[in-house]
């Protein structure tokens, strides 16, 4: 499979390349001024870091395992590394990559962010997850008590590889949760990408197969264009702008908290794009008929479109922190037909109620 490239034409472009034998472009991309390099990579992936340790024979490699998934995202992880980096004597001119899931590469880039206030940074992302969603865009964080992603900074990469061979050590619900980030992409700009996934499901969930790939750079595209126009998402050209990408993640963040982690956040974002869809269809923005596609589709890929986990008042307390809500308003991103996206501010709490009431049974 020949490399797929993608410009991300943000005010700092940069490249993303996709494909079987990616892995090779790191060398490429890691600046010759950069004389010390920290390898960030999930429990999983110390093969991988190994890997790309030893094509930096020429630099100072500090390898950081992180904690597994979300866990990686916390104060406490960060202050350990940035004592590694001290004591290391990484200076400006270095560099981190983070290797792994999206929580991995959301952390090594808010270690780069943070670190004399800012150092650049590689992504490899080894998620379909973490391809289409974290490893593009700067968006790096880590989470509070409070909520999910409440402290970060916006910090784009110099570089995104994304090494198609490691999707297929990937067990099957990994796939399905990366899936709902694709499918998202469908419902808010590339309706094709639907198409695709209803017509050919066993081929779009097929880690070795030439239309996973493609899905995965449809998605990373609808993403690279959503940021070029409105990276610190401002909505300053009068759109909404980058929060489209926030489509089913204010209850979907919400439930990842009530369940401390221990849900995939590709099937938090299932369940809530089903509950974003039974909102606008019950204030009047969406037809039947799209609605039930958002739960044919996402059930067709293994992806939970229900969820009775916690009462409706739990999660209206843990939505009122999400990063969208204004004041004491709430804030949702809602379709008004199929890719087109807008804000429903302010919603009457009966609609929350009966729209949590169709995906919960409460």
């Amino acid at each position: 499979m020949t490399l797929r490239r993608l410009t991300v034409a943000t005010s700092q472009p940069y490249e993303v390349v996709l494909g079987h034998g990616a892995l090779a472009e790191i060398t490429a991309l890691v600046p010759a001024d950069a004389q010390r390099v920290a390898l960030v990579h999930s429990p999983h992936m110390a093969d991988l870091a190994a890997r790309v340790q030893d094509s930096l024979a020429d630099k100072q490699v500090l390898l950081v395992a992180s904690p597994d998934g979300e866990q990686a995202k916390t104060i406490e992880f960060v202050a350990r590394t940035w004592d590694q980096l001290g004591e290391a004597g990484f200076t400006r001119s270095d560099l981190v990559i983070g290797i792994g899931g999206g929580a991995t590469t959301d952390v090594a880039g808010y270690i780069a962010a943070s670190w004399l206030r800012g150092i650049r940074f590689i992504t490899v992302p080894t998620t379909i997850l973490a391809m289409v969603d974290a490893a593009v865009g700067g968006k790096t964080g880590i989470n509070v008590l409070a909520g999910k992603n409440l402290v970060g900074a916006f910090h784009e990469p110099i570089g995104v590889v994304c090494e198609l061979s490691v999707l297929a050590t990937l067990p099957a619900r990994e796939i399905s949760g990366g899936l709902a980030e694709v499918v998202k992409c469908g419902f808010i700009a590339d309706p094709s990408i639907l198409d695709d996934v209803e017509i050919r499901t066993t081929e779009a969930m097929d880690p070795k197969s030439d239309l996973l790939a493609d899905l995965i750079m449809r998605g990373i595209a609808v993403k690279a264009e959503t940021v070029a126009r409105d990276l610190k998402e401002t909505g300053a050209d009068g759109t909404i702008g980058r929060e489209a990408l926030n489509y089913g993640h204010t209850l979907g963040h919400a439930i990842e908290r009530f369940e401390k982690y221990t849900i995939r956040h590709g099937e938090a974002i299932s369940v809530g794009m089903v509950f974003a869809a039974e909102l606008a269809q019950r204030a009047g923005f969406m037809d039947e008929e799209l609605l039930a596609r958002h739960r044919s589709v996402l059930a067709l890929v293994g992806l939970p479109i229900a969820w009775t986990g916690g009462s409706f008042d739990d999660m209206l307390a843990a939505m009122r922190l999400d990063k969208k809500s204004r004041g004491s308003q709430l804030r949702f991103v809602i379709l008004d037909g199929l890719g087109a996206t807008k804000i429903l501010a302010g919603p009457d709490e009966q609609l929350l109620r009966d729209s949590f009431a169709s995906i919960s049974g409460n």
